[in-house]
């Protein structure tokens, strides 16, 4: 039964957006309300990492009035959202239903308690910090970087973030010794080869992260053998790689959690879920017949 005690959609996005400000997010970003009349009531507010058909499918059959996502529906401009296109038909669709969309991106990718220290969590790391913080000494900012409050291998990292994250087709793929000691660990939800000098300069053993490629990564990995081998030290940072999608679903709860909490605080309620819907866009893999 649904309360009656329900924030308008104003309200739910003044507390999505002191959460993670819109003011926080990268230059080229697109973030905040995408379609929704501030003045309806809301209910049930669905959580998902993309704002694709599958994750609207759900939302409209769970009678949700809201969907969170951290992709962006509309990243580039667009001079129509007609249903013609794929795009506006998503729109049409939740405008028709009553149901609004809001995108939390960057700003929740840099936020306190945001997609980077959701990773962490459910990688077990305590003592976090960022890995490039927004202002010097803030608690914010890009990536985290902490350690474990038990020490395992590459191996047992990997197998952790594998156990800690929905299964895809990609799986979780590591770079290094696989009985190589790690215990202090920097994390980047989403595509995070771009973040390597800084995973460097933060002597960490290991990088978890996702969108890996080739030559980043080997170019990282010869030279961190180099150095290991001139300055007679461990070949870190190991890596850790996977998919996008798995790397940031963890934020999906933590986020849910803290709007019921924050309305909560204000004397509303809402109903909140985390979809189920898988939506990496791998749908198989094969190997080589010997």
């Amino acid at each position: 039964m649904r309360t009656v005690s329900a924030p308008r959609l104003a309200d739910v996005v003044r507390i999505l957006e002191n959460r993670y400000p819109p003011g926080s997010a990268e230059s080229w970003d697109a973030v905040g309300l995408v379609a929704g009349d501030p003045q309806a009531p809301v209910h049930r507010v669905l959580f998902a990492v993309d704002p694709v058909a599958d994750v609207v499918d759900e939302a409209l059959a769970w009678d949700a009035d809201l969907v969170v996502t951290h992709h962006p529906l509309l990243l580039r401009g667009v001079h129509s959202v007609a249903a013609t296109t794929f795009k506006g038909a998503l729109v049409h669709r939740l405008v028709r239903a009553g149901c609004g969309l809001f995108a939390a991106h960057t700003n929740a990718d840099a936020a306190n308690d945001g997609v980077a220290d959701a990773l962490a969590q459910v990688l077990g790391l305590v003592d976090l910090a960022p890995l490039v913080p927004a202002v010097p000494g803030a608690p914010t900012g890009t990536g985290r970087v902490g350690r474990l409050a038990e020490p395992t291998t590459l191996r047992g990292l990997a197998q952790r973030a594998a156990d800690a994250t929905p299964a895809t087709e990609q799986g979780v793929r590591f770079a290094g010794d696989p009985e190589a000691r790690v215990e202090r660990v920097a994390v980047v939800g989403g595509s995070g080869d771009g973040f390597f000098d800084a995973v460097r300069d933060s002597g960490v053993d290991a990088y978890v992260t996702a969108d890996l490629r080739h030559h980043p990564v080997s170019e990282l990995r010869e030279r961190a053998e180099f150095e290991g081998v001139r300055d007679g030290r461990p070949a870190t940072p190991y890596l850790v790689d996977l998919a996008h999608f798995a790397s940031e679903w963890p934020w999906l709860d933590a986020a849910a959690r803290a709007l019921e909490a924050d309305l909560g605080a204000q004397g509303t309620t809402v109903e909140t879920r985390v979809s189920v819907r898988r939506t990496d866009p791998w749908t198989g893999r094969v190997a080589r017949r010997d």
